[in-house]
């Protein structure tokens, strides 16, 4: 009996686990956004003689793309992402450098942050982003125990440091993005903690002093002008009322006057010329003000439950190498999301942080379907009894 027993046991398949629940989250998500988008920017392209729908349906093909190369991407074997590891790293040097330091660099609103031509553009940062996730976690993996030593921490601060530095120098946001994701990939990773409590103890110092910080930065010439008037609206927007104060203040009368259950999808007064470009980084002002505070709680729930099914596929991943890049791609939407709600609402300076899968942006959305695919890849690589 009991060798019968054995060989049933011995007889069970095993199957591959894919996680449909972070699939059908990341396909409310973006419909949800597609939603917003055409709610929030239907009158000023209007205004700006362009059909109602001009946003959404550029957004809309923009995401089509990018789910199916998400789809593609997610029945590939993870591991052979780390063979791009090196080429990704030359070619995010590459883009930041023209970007920067050559005409190739498109400059909109002051800030050089793409490359392309006419309507077809990328922004570099979104490609340094996904290669630090990929690079780091293969640095991880093949560092094993040493990524404990001082020498491993320089290793991988040689790497990515002038990546990040390229990239604050005309787009902060991405820039506190990118070293987030390192540090939250680099906490899990090592058995040192201290250094990082300390790191974020500075950070909180820094925050509590902004204004005298960053005017000793800006005559410094470490923050340029524009930066250091981002922080001084920050701590007054009440005395900047038509430079940055503005948008700051118009986008808290938008989730002020939202209440509990909004006015009504459609409905918002903010977006009708009040509310700067409401359909990118204060997107989520338009979602209180039409869909009130359960909406917006909504919108977070949504959120913790994809960092939830991050965290379930980290922890079941085959290996450290499925693990780290579910790590980083988890710290990426954690810390943007984090940081886009702070910003709206002025718990932090405006920082241009776009709130991801809703508000608009091709390159954006783009990205962040391949590492959506990245992590449903980790995932079916997870076994199963059957």
């Amino acid at each position: 009996m009991q060798q019968a027993q054995a060989v049933k046991k011995k007889k069970k398949k095993l199957r591959r686990y894919y996680d449909y629940s972070l699939l059908f989250t990341i396909i409310f998500l973006t419909v949800f956004g597609l939603i917003m988008i055409y709610s929030s920017s239907s009158y000023n392209a209007q205004i700006d003689g362009k059909a109602p729908s001009y946003y959404m349906t550029r957004q809309m093909y923009i995401a089509i793309g990018g789910f199916a190369g998400m789809l593609f991407i997610s029945k590939w074997d993870y591991h052979w992402f780390a063979k791009f590891a090196p080429l990704a790293i030359v070619v995010s040097y590459i883009s930041m450098i023209l970007v920067n330091f050559t005409p190739l660099g498109i400059a909109r609103n002051g800030k050089k942050r793409w490359l392309g031509y006419g309507s077809l553009t990328i922004q570099p940062a979104e490609i340094v982003k996904i290669t630090l996730i990929l690079v780091l976690a293969v640095m991880i993996t093949n560092m094993g125990k040493k990524i404990n030593e001082w020498r491993s921490w320089g290793i991988v601060s040689i790497t990515f440091l002038p990546l990040a530095l390229m990239v604050m120098m005309n787009n902060l946001s991405s820039g506190i993005i990118i070293c987030g994701i390192a540090i939250v990939m680099m906490f899990v990773a090592n058995k040192r903690k201290w250094p990082f409590v300390l790191f974020i103890v500075s950070v909180a110092a820094v925050i509590l002093f902004a204004p005298t910080v960053a005017i000793a930065l800006e005559e410094a010439g470490i923050l340029q002008e524009y930066q250091l008037r981002r922080i001084m609206v920050w701590k007054n927007p009440e005395a900047y009322p038509t430079d940055g104060g503005y948008q700051v203040l118009q986008g808290l009368y938008a989730i002020g006057s939202g209440g509990l259950l909004g006015k009504g999808l459609g409905q918002s007064i903010q977006k009708l010329s009040f509310l700067p470009e409401p359909q990118n980084d204060m997107i989520f002002a338009i979602i209180c003000e039409e869909l009130g505070l359960f909406g917006a709680m909504m919108v977070i729930f949504l959120f913790m439950f994809m960092i939830y099914r991050f965290m379930r596929i980290a922890n079941s991943a085959p290996d450290i190498f499925g693990s780290f890049l579910v790590i980083g791609v988890l710290a990426h939407i954690a810390i943007q999301v984090i940081l886009n709600i702070a910003v709206v609402t002025n718990v932090i300076p405006n920082t241009g942080i776009t709130l991801p899968f809703i508000s608009y942006g091709g390159t954006s959305i783009l990205f962040l379907m391949a590492e959506m695919g990245i992590v449903l890849s980790v995932s079916n690589g997870i076994t199963l009894e059957s």
